[in-house]
C-alpha cells in the first residue's frame, strides 16, 4: 500500500488562499482525518490528492509515482491514481440493484463476470449487506445506502480511499454506528483512509492522525490524544474537546524556569512544570492564557475553590456544571447525574498535570503542568 506525501501544496483562487503551503505525510495503512471548521481547506486538500481538484503549486506523490507537480507539469487523472472516493451524498444508481450498483464499475474496469461475481459477494459480505443484494436503493435505509455506496468504492480494491463527510447525512444513532463499522472496516482491510470532517467527536475516536487545518494553514498532525492533551495553539484546544477547554487570561509572575505564581480570577496559584517556562521576545508583559479541560476541575465539599452554580446540564451518564468563578464562567464534568440551584455555592479544585499555559501574543502551547492554591 502506498505512501502519500504533499509538499509544499497550495491552491489558490484569485486572492483567495484556499489551501496554503501544506507540507504531510501519510503512511501506508493509516487513517487519516482532515480536520477543521466549514471552509478551512480540509476538503481541497482530499481533492488534489485524488486529483479532483488541480494545486495552484506544489507536489504529491502516492507510493513511488508522483501524481502532481507544478514545476514539471505533471498532473495525472484520478483514474491513475488508484483511489476511491467516497462522497457525502451516496450518488447510487436508482434504477440498480444494490448488486449491479457494487459490480458497475468492476464491470466498467473489464473485470470477467466470476471476478466480479467473487467480488461482489466479497465487499458485501464485509458490509454486512447480502441481504439487501436484490433491492434497489429507495428501499434502503440511510445506514444501508451508506454501506452500498462504501462496498461500491472498495470493489476495485483502491490502494487509498478518500471520504468526505460521509456520515453527515445519517442521524446521530447512525452516525455512532457508521464509526464502529468503518472503524473495524480499515482493521479489515489493507487500505489507506483519509478521511474530511468537522465533527471532532469523529475525528478523535477514528483516525490514527488527525490533520487540523485553519483557514488553508496546517496547525496540528498527530494522534488524537496529543491532540486533545497537547493541542499546538488556542485554536486547536479551542477545537477539540466537548464541553471546551476553559481558558482563563492571567499574567505570569516568574520563580524559576520551572515555577511560577499565577493569578486566576482572584485565586492565588503556584504553578509548576517540568519543562522549561520559555515565553515570546514580544511578551514583554508576560501576558499568557491558561488552558484547562472540565475533567481537570472535580467538585467536592473539600475543595479548596469557590463558586457559584452558573447552570447545571445533566445528560445521563455525565453531567456539565458550569461554575461562575468571580465573573468568569468556566466548565466543569461531573460522572453521572447531579443538579444545583442557580447561584448555590460550588467548592471545586485544579487537579493533574495536563494544565496548559498558552502564549499571550503567539496562542502557541507554552508546557503543561500543575496548579496549586497557595495558602
Amino acid at each position: 500500500m502506498p505512501r502519500i506525501e504533499l509538499i509544499n501544496v497550495s491552491k489558490r483562487w484569485g486572492k483567495f488562499v484556499g489551501v496554503d503551503h501544506l507540507n504531510m505525510v501519510i503512511e501506508d495503512h493509516e487513517f487519516i482525518t482532515l480536520l477543521g471548521p466549514s471552509g478551512c481547506g480540509k476538503t481541497t486538500t482530499l481533492r488534489m490528492i485524488a486529483g479532483l481538484e488541480t494545486p495552484t503549486e506544489g507536489k504529491i506523490i502516492i507510493g513511488d509515482t508522483v501524481v502532481f507537480d507544478s514545476e514539471e507539469g505533471i498532473n495525472l487523472s484520478p483514474a491513475k491514481r488508484d483511489i476511491g472516493f467516497l462522497f457525502q451524498n451516496y450518488a447510487l444508481w436508482p434504477h440498480m440493484t444494490v448488486y449491479k450498483n457494487i459490480s458497475f464499475g468492476l464491470e466498467n474496469l473489464k473485470w470477467n463476470k466470476k471476478q466480479i461475481d467473487e467480488r461482489v459477494h466479497e465487499v458485501m459480505k464485509l458490509l454486512k449487506i447480502e441481504q439487501f443484494k436484490d433491492r434497489y436503493p429507495a428501499e434502503l435505509s440511510g445506514g444501508q445506502q451508506q454501506r452500498v455506496a462504501i462496498a461500491r468504492t472498495l470493489a476495485p480494491k483502491p490502494k487509498v480511499l478518500f471520504m468526505d463527510e460521509p456520515l453527515s447525512n445519517l442521524d446521530a444513532k447512525l452516525r455512532g454506528e457508521m464509526r464502529t463499522e468503518l472503524k473495524r472496516l480499515h482493521s479489515d482491510t489493507d487500505s489507506t483512509f483519509v478521511y474530511v470532517t468537522h465533527d471532532q467527536l469523529e475525528a478523535m475516536s477514528l483516525a490514527t492522525r488527525i490533520c487540523l487545518i485553519e483557514t488553508g494553514v496546517l496547525q496540528q498532525y498527530d494522534p488524537p490524544l496529543t491532540v486533545y492533551n497537547r493541542p499546538a495553539n488556542l485554536f486547536v484546544a479551542d477545537f477539540v474537546g466537548n464541553p471546551t477547554m476553559n481558558f482563563i487570561n492571567s499574567k505570569l509572575e516568574l520563580i524559576d524556569n520551572h515555577t511560577a505564581r499565577i493569578d486566576i480570577n482572584g485565586i492565588k496559584t503556584i504553578y509548576k512544570t517540568k519543562e522549561e517556562i520559555v515565553l515570546s521576545e514580544n511578551n514583554a508583559d508576560k501576558n499568557i492564557v491558561i488552558g484547562i479541560r472540565p475533567e481537570f476541575l472535580p467538585i467536592s465539599k473539600k475543595g479548596k475553590i469557590k463558586g457559584l452554580a452558573y447552570s447545571t446540564l445533566p445528560a445521563g451518564m455525565e453531567t456539565t456544571v458550569k461554575i461562575n468563578l468571580n465573573n468568569t464562567i468556566i466548565s466543569s464534568v461531573v460522572f453521572g447525574s447531579i443538579d444545583y440551584k442557580v447561584d448555590e455555592e460550588i467548592n471545586f479544585d485544579i487537579v493533574g498535570d495536563g494544565i496548559i499555559l498558552f502564549d499571550g501574543v503567539t496562542k502557541n502551547n507554552i508546557c503543561l503542568g500543575s496548579i496549586e492554591v497557595e495558602k
